[in-house]
């Protein structure tokens, strides 16, 4: 006897889909077949992302935390970098980041080794943090008056990917709600700039000013970056203007802007609060979904050339 198809939560799939919630149940299983059976490329040189937006409340470090697990569990090596204050993505992924612990800050304003203050997040085997603390706070003021101070953190994570049985496919940076050094330091250590923009009133403001210290970055300290990735998040489907928003940005960015949308989801904004990404809070549902979706097409895309 041929037993039926069932959910993740052991209910029955309506094979006539006749109903909204047979209709959304067999859609979510299609999906993580389709991710299941899809071999996610491994890039041949290490890419680095600086995931930043200043306006805050976009996504962004959401946006850095479940794309990081996604590509670690599709069998990537992934560093995240917390650049943020807050310590948010520190957080998320269950490191620990009390005032005292070994941080970016004494990577950036002691010149400690990148390697000396990685911690292996329990999310994932090949998933590595380097954390931030409150001291982060006061390093824009202390960056001022250093030497070459745009370029702490590339000089370090250039050591970093140098040292011999050190691999990482894929570094993301998670930078603080603003453009200044911290923000500077992550431009020039990446290659590629990932924005988070979410589906909402206002949600193109800033973005021009956002573009323009990219290109004076790109112009004067870091001539290989490049905005290769736009990502909307918060996406409801029942409003017009989210729809709206969705089709302003990609006629304004057509090649940068990821097929697929991070929806507004409960599940979403929980999952930080148990130390934890929304793929290991809840694998199956539409957010855990939708950012394992745009992992693997910035995997297929690849770096821009």
């Amino acid at each position: 006897m041929k037993h039926p198809e069932v959910d993740s939560e052991n209910r029955p799939i309506d094979a006539d889909e006749s109903t909204p919630l047979a209709r959304e149940i067999a859609e979510l299983t299609r999906r993580r077949r389709a991710l299941a059976e899809d071999q996610l490329p491994l890039p041949k040189k290490t890419r680095i992302l600086t995931v930043a937006n200043q306006k805050g409340g976009v996504g962004k470090t959401t946006t850095t935390v479940n794309l990081a697990v996604a590509l670690a569990r599709s069998g990537a090596r992934v560093l995240v970098i917390d650049l943020d204050p807050q310590g948010n993505a520190s957080t998320a992924l269950g490191v620990e980041h009390r005032a005292e612990t070994a941080s970016v800050y004494d990577v950036i304003i002691n010149d400690a080794p990148v390697a000396s203050v990685i911690q292996r997040s329990p999310e994932f085997e090949t998933l590595d943090c380097v954390p931030a603390t409150i001291h982060l706070a006061g390093a824009e003021i202390e960056l001022v008056s250093m030497v070459a101070r745009e370029q702490r953190l590339r000089s370090a994570l250039e050591v970093l990917l140098g040292s011999e049985g050190t691999t990482y496919h894929y570094v993301f940076i998670d930078c603080p709600p603003s453009l200044g050094l911290l923000t500077i330091n992550a431009f020039v250590a990446a290659t590629e700039v990932l924005i988070p923009i979410q589906c909402e009133y206002y949600a193109l403001e800033g973005l021009s000013q956002l573009m323009n210290t990219i290109q004076l970055i790109e112009r004067h300290l870091n001539p290989r970056l490049k905005v290769s990735t736009i990502l909307l998040t918060m996406y409801d489907q029942r409003t017009n203007l989210a729809n709206q928003v969705v089709q302003d940005v990609r006629e304004h960015f057509p090649a940068e802007t990821l097929d697929t949308l991070i929806p507004r989801s409960v599940r979403i904004s929980e999952a930080p609060s148990y130390g934890q990404s929304v793929i290991s809070y809840d694998a199956n549902s539409s957010g855990s979904l939708s950012y394992q979706e745009a992992a693997a097409e910035i995997a297929h895309r690849g770096a821009p050339k």
